[in-house]
């Protein structure tokens, strides 16, 4: 079993995909530098499909991107189309049949896909399909192709996918290709992005702008909600496969609290920028007497800036990352384990000793790693620690490609905040509020997800299924 030993407490990051039709240009070698921008995605799996027009090739492995591939491997993926992937697990195990995109031959069509997202309809498309221990991406490509459509040039792959997507429910952005045709597909929600860029060459689609800018991409516009992009050499076309009904935009509020790099830009709106709001947000919520903020590194250190900027307590940095420790199949020994995040995270006790510390992250899970962390921070010599959350409580499980369908194990389902703060041994622990956390977005007029935080689920759910429900049947 692949063994994460560098994760501090966060939902599961998705999964990361990455699309290009570059005439004249080496596909898989700018798929690679995309899944390089999209690796904070997913870290279990890497893939790569290619075509140079007549032969499509498929090459995926557990791993990182810098582990999966090499010059060899990418010279063996030839031509101008390819799609890529990056996998953190959300339904099945992580082993090398679940790694994407994933592939299918259908009589002369070669038909591969990748997917960000998870279908919440899953078990029941399976049984309808005969189909067990399976994902949801092979449910999706198993569907494709059993409705394939034998049809010349573009038209068979995308009028077989207009006959399979109104079937699929829940959370899906994808990427699909056949030898010669690309196509890029957001459910009518769009809970996971998907934009497009232009090249001066071709066009690519990827999960954040932020793969675009690494491959020299102009960000071209995001897709909308059930929106099918197709791309030929023939140039760019946008379909409707889902009809004419319009629901309202439902985006993943968490891509702004924590998966998108801070980098990228959703819904027009710089995501540093709104994390530095949040944590400015924050700090007029629950403001606290204190000598210094220090964040919770990466993914705590814009919030703490906002926080910062706002209270008037001086900055710094009190904990320092191990930018090395990455994830690794060697099961850490009984001593590190004891020792918990301090593989990760170590305190630099002259920032800490004898200060009242405002600790800012951006998110608590599970709480486990969270008692650790402030358990560290008084052994650094803190005289007392304020925990300040830049997001709400995360009571509610996710059915939309969060690594978090189990309720039992999120602690603000469990605890009030006060017992959280109680069992965690802070001195004070504050959550930003929601209405202050969709203010901070800057877009909070175009429409979120926030069933995490709220209870409040734009689809039916299966509430009661995990990850291996189809491994489990």
């Amino acid at each position: 079993m692949h063994v994460a030993t560098d994760e501090l407490e966060k939902p599961g990051e998705e999964c990361g995909v990455f699309g290009i039709h570059t005439p004249g240009q080496d596909a898989a070698l700018l798929t690679y530098f995309g899944l390089f921008a999209l690796q904070h995605r997913g870290q279990e799996s890497a893939g790569i499909c290619a075509s140079d027009g007549e032969t499509a090739t498929v090459f995926k492995d557990l791993g990182l991107v810098a582990q999966v591939f090499n010059e060899d491997v990418l010279a063996a993926l030839a031509g101008h189309l390819a799609i890529g992937h990056t996998r953190y697990s959300t339904t099945g195990s992580t082993v090398w049949r679940n790694a994407q995109p994933v592939f299918r031959q259908v009589g002369s069509r070669s038909i591969a896909l990748a997917h960000n997202g998870n279908l919440t309809n899953t078990v029941a498309l399976a049984g309808d399909l005969g189909l067990t221990g399976v994902t949801d991406s092979e449910v999706l490509v198993e569907l494709l192709a059993r409705n394939a459509i034998d049809q010349p040039g573009d038209g068979g792959l995308v009028r077989t996918l207009e006959a399979t997507l109104p079937s699929l429910r829940g959370a899906f952005s994808l990427v699909v290709m056949d030898q010669k045709t690309l196509v890029g597909v957001r459910d009518p929600h769009g809970f996971r992005p998907l934009c497009l860029g232009r090249l001066e060459t071709g066009w690519v689609l990827a999960s954040e702008t932020a793969a675009l800018d690494i491959v020299g991409a102009t960000f071209e516009r995001e897709l909308e909600p059930g929106e099918m992009v197709v791309v030929t050499a023939d140039g760019v076309r946008s379909l409707r496969p889902f009809g004419p009904t319009v629901v309202p935009a439902r985006l993943c509020i968490f891509e702004f609290v924590y998966f998108a790099r801070p980098d990228s830009r959703l819904y027009a709106q710089d995501v540093h920028g709104a994390r530095v709001r949040m944590g400015r947000m924050l700090a007029t919520e629950s403001p606290v007497d204190a000598d210094v903020v220090v964040p919770v590194p990466e993914s705590g250190i814009p919030a703490a800036q906002g926080f910062a900027a706002v209270s008037g307590i001086p900055y710094e940095d009190g904990l320092t990352k191990n930018r090395y420790v990455g994830r690794t199949f060697i099961q850490p020994s009984q001593l590190l384990r004891d020792r918990g995040i301090r593989l990760k995270l170590n305190p630099i006790r002259s920032t800490l000793e004898g200060k009242r510390v405002v600790l800012v992250d951006d998110s608590i899970v599970r709480g486990s790693t969270t008692k650790q962390l402030v358990q560290m921070v008084r052994d650094a010599g803190a005289t007392e620690v304020h925990l300040r959350v830049s997001s709400p409580p995360y009571k509610h499980p996710c059915f939309y490609g969060m690594d978090t369908t189990d309720e039992s194990k999120l602690i603000a389902a469990r605890m009030e905040v006060d017992e959280i703060r109680e069992h965690l041994d802070a001195d004070s622990l504050h959550y930003l509020s929601l209405p202050g956390l969709l203010e901070a977005t800057g877009a909070a007029e175009v429409g979120f997800c926030t069933a995490c935080l709220s209870g409040d689920y734009p689809t039916e759910v299966p509430i009661g299924q995990g990850k291996f429900a189809l491994e489990q049947a």
